[in-house]
Parts: structure tokens; C-alpha cells; sequence
């Protein structure tokens, strides 16, 4: 039996909902997000509260069971209040600012790298060193997040590169002479 699935999505105030066949539909003040489920659970909507029930007892059916009510979730969470990735730049010289919608990045490579920020995400650098990515979808708030990462990933012996805040770092020791 599904802990996650039990339980019931209420839908915070400014928030609805709206259910046709096996597609969810939320809309709130910072969007609006629709997921298409399989035919494996039944979603209701009743008195601002959201439930999914598994059809049948299969492995399938209890497996789509937890899996779509936390993307439901997740839509409430994100029309509500949006998803937030914050990153870290660590390194001498190594910098971001933003250019339109355009994310230009100083990481000690020949040229500075363009990443064009997508729809539905919004990228804002409050220091050079810091970059906040904020969006409704959580999905692809956290793509984002992790592309721009991999431009220059940290490293384990001085510790340079971007990293999520707060995100730890294991540090290794250098060639010994």
C-alpha cells in the first residue's frame, strides 16, 4: 500500500483544479500545468482536495499509484509558490551575469560560455557569484539547474566549479612530494 499515494492534495486558496478523463489540469497565480495519467488510477477533485486511487491491485497500478500523486503535487506546489535552484560559482575569475535572456558564464574557459534560458524559467543573478533559477515546473527548474552546472562541474582537489548552495564537496588530498 502507498504512504504517499494515501494521502490527499489539498489545493491551497487561488488554486483549481479540474479533471477530464485521465488529464489534471491546475491552474494557480503562477501558471497553469496539466498531466495526463495513466489508466492505471482514478484522480478526483472534491471540496478543494485531490485524491488518486490505484485501479486494481497490480505491481503497475500501485507503482503509477504514489508516482502521479506527487506530480500532482508538485503542479499545486509550483502554481502556488514556484520551485527555486539556487548555485554557488567558486574560483578565481570565475563569474555570471545575465544579458537579457541570455546567462553568460566566465568559467576559465577560452571563450565565455551563452546559455540561453528556456520559457517558464526565470534566472536572476543577485552577485556574480550566485545564480537563483525559479519556475512552476519543477522538472525543469531542476534540468536547467543541472545544465548550467555542467558547464563546470566542481572539482575535488581546489574545490572550483559551480555547485548547488550547501551542496558538500569531497575534498581530496594532492600529490605528495
Amino acid at each position: 500500500m502507498s504512504r504517499i499515494g494515501k494521502q490527499p492534495v489539498e489545493l491551497p486558496a487561488g488554486v483549481s483544479a479540474s479533471v477530464s478523463g485521465q488529464t489534471v489540469e491546475v491552474k494557480g497565480p503562477k501558471g497553469t500545468q496539466s498531466f495526463k495519467a495513466t489508466d492505471d488510477v482514478t484522480i478526483t477533485v472534491n471540496d478543494n482536495v485531490l485524491t488518486v486511487e490505484p485501479r486494481g491491485k497490480s505491481k503497475r497500478a500501485r507503482q503509477q499509484w504514489g508516482m502521479s500523486r506527487t506530480v500532482v503535487a508538485n503542479m499545486v506546489h509550483g502554481v502556488s509558490s514556484s520551485f527555486k535552484k539556487e548555485l554557488e560559482i567558486h574560483g578565481v575569475g570565475y563569474r555570471a551575469q545575465l544579458q537579457g535572456n541570455v546567462l553568460r558564464l566566465n568559467l576559465g574557459l577560452s571563450h565565455d560560455v551563452d546559455f540561453q534560458i528556456p520559457d517558464g524559467v526565470s534566472v536572476t543573478c543577485p552577485k556574480q557569484t550566485e545564480i537563483v533559477i525559479e519556475g512552476h515546473d519543477a522538472q525543469l527548474v531542476g534540468q536547467v539547474a543541472a545544465n548550467i552546472r555542467d558547464w563546470r562541474r566542481p572539482e575535488p582537489y581546489k574545490g572550483k566549479g559551480i555547485r548547488y548552495k550547501g551542496e558538500f564537496i569531497f575534498r581530496k588530498e594532492g600529490k605528495k612530494k
